[in-house]
């Protein structure tokens, strides 16, 4: 609770002295700013001039109603206080933007329980804007592949430690190219780690306009720029006692670079225009498409950041470098995006899985996931292909027997035998050259990964 009231704002507006004394005092010893007047009027002399994050009205005072206060304290999380029988004062005031009310006479801890339920509702609705302002697509649960068991132990002993840790947790980095489901493995860190029950705030750095970055992510404080008409939390506060995942970190400017280290370092954050820093206690999952290292030694990500970030390093790899997943994959996603189409069944055909596999994914599995939803779609969801994927030479048992088929059906095996292997080569070759050396088209025209074609060569050269 302590954590709550460290460094916040506090306004009290109550005309019995000895309370208002003893209030003051009990949020000070709890870490709190406490401004305490008597009077209406100085009340709104104090929200004209300074910034709160909580403030305290009691409903009758000498020179006016402390709920016709709510219109001036705007941004504030205001709670008002009134005497026994003023429950009806007290929902009216809620009606006009009072978050709580506390009957009279009131526990001094009681005033900690309602601070704590009035700002977890505040993070809530903060975050919540954020989500709908974002639009962001759910990415759906995450699925392991055979080929990535040293993946998900790392990220099983990186859960292990934060379970043992519970309170500040360190960062993590992700790092892979973009659609490899770097987002949908923050999201699966975050609800199954300790943190799951609070909040998990995703922000696409890269699309935070340049101008309001430092806002949205730090808040700021009324009246601190043209547009900044009450104070707001930033999205630091949203996920407080939570998950900030920050995509595309490597689009923070440098200053909302440091500002960020701050926060993780010192667990302090300091709104825009604001005097005083705010304590958070948020775990910093940060995500980037490009390599932080390189970007760090070039001068274009810092590189104290970069060092405090890689303490939990973790490697997405392409889609392409893990084929023998693929169609376990596709299955997982097909499955998910079936059940949003309300659709019973759906299957491959074994032309689908050829191409599948032998198509190189350039779009990782974002791709993978759209040329599915697009097959399913705009054909038949028990029998699926994809003829969007072009440039594949795929067959299956129906189409050996077609017209054009590549095979001369006068050909047949000699007498004395046939190479299979230097067959192989020799049509690794043709497809290489015919692509210009482009070892992704070849593969493509050959139907194989290009790790395969790598095999084929580097065995050659070894013989």
């Amino acid at each position: 609770m302590s954590s709550l009231l460290a460094g916040r704002e506090i306004l009290i507006v109550d005309d019995e002295n000895l309370l208002r004394k003893r209030l003051a005092r009990f949020l000070e010893t709890r870490g709190a700013n406490v401004t305490a007047v008597a009077t209406y009027s100085e009340a709104s002399n104090a929200l004209e001039s300074l910034s709160f994050d909580f403030a305290l009205f009691d409903v009758h005072l000498p020179d006016g109603i402390g709920i016709d206060l709510l219109s001036q304290a705007k941004g504030v999380t205001s709670v008002i206080m009134t005497a026994d029988g003023g429950v009806e004062s007290a929902v009216r005031a809620m009606r006009l933007g009072a978050a709580d009310y506390l009957s009279k006479p009131f526990d001094m801890e009681e005033i900690v329980l309602v601070l704590s339920r009035c700002a977890s509702n505040r993070q809530s609705e903060r975050s919540r804007e954020h989500r709908q302002a974002a639009a962001t697509v759910n990415d759906g649960d995450i699925h392991f592949g055979e080929s990535q068991n040293e993946l998900k132990a790392k990220l099983e002993r990186i859960l292990s430690a934060d379970r043992r840790l519970q309170g500040k947790l360190p960062p993590v980095l992700i790092e892979g190219e973009t659609g490899t489901g770097k987002s949908t493995l923050a999201k699966w860190l975050h609800a199954n780690g300790p943190r799951k029950s609070k909040e998990l705030v995703v922000v696409n750095c890269a699309a935070l306009p340049e101008s309001l970055a430092e806002s949205e992510l730090f808040g700021h404080e009324k009246g601190s720029f043209t547009d900044a008409k009450e104070k707001r939390i930033g999205l630091f506060e949203a996920a407080d006692g939570g998950t900030l995942f920050l995509d595309e970190i490597a689009s923070l400017s440098p200053a909302l670079q440091a500002k960020t280290l701050v926060a993780i370092d010192e667990g302090k954050i300091r709104r825009v225009g604001a005097s005083r820093e705010v304590l958070v206690d948020v775990r910093l999952i940060a995500a980037s498409n490009q390599n932080l290292k390189a970007l760090s030694r070039e001068g274009q990500f810092r590189e104290d950041l970069y060092h405090r970030l890689n303490l939990l390093h973790v490697e997405v790899p392409p889609l392409r470098s893990r084929p023998n997943d693929t169609i376990s994959l596709a299955n997982h996603l097909a499955t998910g995006i079936a059940r949003r189409y309300r659709l019973d069944s759906l299957s491959f055909s074994k032309r689908g899985e050829n191409q599948l596999r032998a198509y190189d994914w350039p779009g990782n599995i974002r791709e993978l996931a759209h040329e599915i939803e697009r097959a399913i779609v705009l054909g038949d969801p028990t029998n699926l292909d994809f003829p969007t994927l072009q440039g594949l030479l795929v067959c299956d048992e129906a189409d050996e027997s077609s017209e054009g088929d590549w095979l001369n059906p006068a050909w047949s095996f000699p007498e004395d035998g046939f190479d299979l292997e230097s067959a192989i080569d020799r049509l690794v070759d043709k497809a290489v050259e015919q692509e210009e050396g482009n070892v992704s088209r070849a593969a493509r025209l050959l139907g194989v990964s290009r790790d395969y074609i790598r095999y084929r060569k580097k065995k050659r050269s070894e013989q």
